[in-house]
């Protein structure tokens, strides 16, 4: 393992950037635009999660660079593994997976302990009675065009295990384009709406599905891996229970079944 002092780690995953940075404090010598947490990070910027400035990269001399195979392109981590910088690369697909891979970045990051935060977020997860109802979903994640969670994400687990099953989890593919009326017609008991990628709100994304019950949801509790994972269950479980209650995200008219 290393010594904290001495790693000098750039994050390109804003979850993980969260992680790291309340976890092993000093570690950060960079993070992306979208790295906002935690509030008042205050490191240098080297672009966003899918066009980092590479050769910005470099200058600050990086020990380690961390990075998702699914948030950041192929092409710039071989960039930097080509210039001499480790890259770390995780796969995130479940949320047992998720501990695991957060347990390996903050060690590599020169963790001497694992955090207390994570060791309480995955007895959250691990204490988590079995829903007593299910329900169905769709996840749109990006409007124009209209894309959904597919199958095999990270998401997908995290709403499985609050009882809702996505109707696109065999879907060939993990994020496939859906026409909107398909979405429709797939009679989801809920229509589960994140605030990233795209920000869904109250008068942006429901109005696609009328008669269908809709949940705005927090994306970082949806889609992070990192501190908001304890939490996640709460907050999630919340807003989907309002949702098959029929009570309307804030701003839309009550559902009528």
């Amino acid at each position: 393992m290393r010594d904290a002092a001495a790693v000098r780690a750039v994050s390109l995953v804003p979850s993980l950037t969260e992680a790291v940075a309340l976890s092993v404090p000093g570690a950060l010598v960079a993070a992306t635009d979208w790295c906002e947490r935690p509030a008042g990070l205050d490191v240098p910027r080297i672009g966003g999660t899918k066009n980092p400035d590479t050769g910005r990269i470099l200058t600050l001399s990086p020990d380690l660079v961390i990075a998702n195979e699914e948030e950041n392109r192929a092409a710039d981590l071989a960039a930097l593994r080509e210039a001499g910088v480790e890259v770390l690369v995780t796969e995130v697909r479940s949320v047992p997976q998720a501990f695991g891979e957060l347990e390996r970045v903050l060690r590599a990051c020169g963790a001497r302990s694992r955090p207390r935060w994570l060791d309480e977020a995955e007895e959250t997860w691990s204490r988590l009675s079995a829903p007593e109802h299910r329900t169905t979903a769709v996840v749109p994640v990006w409007r124009r065009p209209w894309m959904v969670l597919g199958r095999d994400t990270f998401a997908g687990d995290v709403l499985a295990r609050l009882g809702v099953d996505n109707l696109y989890a065999a879907h060939a593919e993990r994020y496939p384009r859906v026409p909107v009326d398909e979405l429709r017609a797939a009679g989801p008991g809920v229509v589960v709406l994140p605030d990233e990628p795209y920000r869904f709100t109250a008068d942006d994304g429901p109005e696609a599905f009328p008669g269908l019950r809709c949940a705005l949801v927090d994306g970082r509790h949806l889609t992070w891996y990192g501190p908001s994972l304890g939490e996640a269950p709460i907050v999630l479980g919340a807003a989907l229970r309002a949702a098959r209650q029929g009570i309307p995200p804030h701003g839309m008219p009550p559902h009528r079944a």
